[in-house]
């Protein structure tokens, strides 16, 4: 009865068109209903308590490194030294876009502010070459996913926060997967574009190449610094938010010079508004995750899930189907926030190492920004390319069934999260 009053009070106002943050303040008020424990004071008390973290002070950090990358120049810099890398081979702008993909993933963390970036900076030239608009707008959108994969992650920040997990261990653990997904999208564009028929760049001198590396060379330094402050301790992780937002600021203002005093407000204002948004999520959702623990519904769903309980294949395999499905109908971050606390016990009661599910859990919740009809990947890439959905999602099926496959590898078989992530934090 529990989990039906909750699914209900979830469910209910968000297909009348509720806010999802008010709807998980309205699900936590039904439950304390249910249970005779309503108290308007322990709904605002663990309202303020739920954005009273430490660690979450790092997102704020990290929106406004993201945007600062995209307005100061740092994005087109990685764009351009991957153009001039390998853009002259067939194909070649789309490996620029997924080479782009990865070095802005350990940049920004967010999926949506590299779909941005990637799609004002490479659909153009890609389109002007000759590729085909909904599978080009396939491939920027399913590489724009790897942003909260690949370190620093807000979607690994929230996991760890909500989870009680250790966010270092997730960064260096979200490395290698990452890559793995970089590869697999490499593979499939290598596969569906060779029919195509396009344009190619010029091929760059040696003499390009080095230049183009060295101006870019302020920019690939960010990942490297936050990546070894992570690894030997020289920072955590809400520091290393700190750090990567001084950083691009410093090479925006005063290397590069193309952030002008003028748009700093703007960029503050911009990273704010995203901000208010995922931490407003993060307050309301602490209301329905107390809720959660004090009804004892991951108790309920251990009894459902009792068959698989032993098989940890199999359950790691049932509950990523079932977040394949939530990210349908859900965006990435009020996913983390809603089902975190539910599995978290499942998985402790399984014996499945929680930084481990973390990661297949954030790789899943990436998917789903692209997958309709909430994709918001998607609808950042439609809005920049003028393309209806449908026809976006044609192209990025083969991408998807490619992210998906990888996914699958990494339930089958752990040891692709969990050597390398072992190696990263020696």
């Amino acid at each position: 009865m529990t989990v039906t009053i909750f699914l209900g009070a979830l469910l209910g106002p968000m297909a009348l068109g509720v806010p999802i943050a008010f709807a998980l303040i309205i699900t936590g008020v039904a439950l304390m209903m249910y249970l005779g424990l309503y108290d308007a004071q322990i709904v605002a008390q663990n309202v303020l308590n739920g954005a009273d973290s430490f660690p979450l002070i790092a997102v704020p950090f990290f929106m406004l490194a993201g945007e600062v990358m995209n307005t100061g120049g740092l994005s087109r810099r990685i764009v351009d030294l991957a153009m001039a890398m390998v853009g002259h081979i067939r194909g070649g702008l789309g490996f620029v876009a997924i080479f782009a993909a990865c070095i802005m993933a350990s940049l920004s963390g967010s999926a949506v502010a590299d779909a941005a970036a990637l799609g004002a900076l490479l659909l153009p030239m890609m389109l002007k070459s000759g590729h085909d608009p909904a599978r080009a707008g396939g491939l920027l959108a399913s590489a724009s996913i790897i942003g909260p994969i690949i370190p620093p992650s807000i979607g690994f920040i929230l996991y760890g926060v909500v989870g009680g997990v250790s966010i270092t261990k997730l960064f260096l653990a979200g490395i290698f997967p990452g890559l793995m997904i970089a590869a697999a999208l490499c593979v499939t564009w290598m596969i569906v574009s060779r029919k195509e028929q396009h344009q190619l760049p010029p091929r760059q001198s040696g003499a390009v190449r080095m230049k183009t590396f060295i101006d870019s060379l302020w920019a690939l330094f960010l990942p490297v610094i936050i990546i070894v402050g992570l690894k030997f301790g020289v920072f955590t992780p809400t520091e290393a938010g700190v750090v990567a937002a001084v950083y691009s600021l410093f090479v925006s203002m005063v290397i590069y010079r193309e952030l002008p005093p003028a748009k700093l407000f703007h960029v503050f204002v911009a990273a704010a508004k995203i901000t208010s948004i995922v931490m407003f999520l993060v307050a309301c959702a602490a209301v329905s995750a107390w809720l959660i623990t004090v009804a004892d519904v991951p108790g309920d769903l251990v009894a459902l899930l009792e068959p698989l309980m032993d098989n940890q294949t199999l359950l790691l395999l049932a509950i990523m189907a079932l977040v394949v499905v939530v990210g349908t109908a859900m965006d990435m971050t009020p996913t983390i926030l809603i089902m975190t606390p539910v599995l978290m016990p499942i998985i402790k009661q399984a014996g499945i190492d929680p930084v481990y599910f973390g990661v297949l859990f954030i790789i899943n919740n990436s998917i789903g920004l692209i997958t309709p009809p909430v994709g918001t990947v998607l609808n950042v890439i439609c809005g920049v390319s003028k393309l209806k959905m449908e026809e976006l999602m044609k192209g990025v099926m083969p991408f998807l069934i490619a992210e998906l496959i990888v996914l699958f590898l990494l339930v089958l078989f752990p040891q692709l999260v969990t050597v390398p992530a072992s190696w990263f934090a020696r």
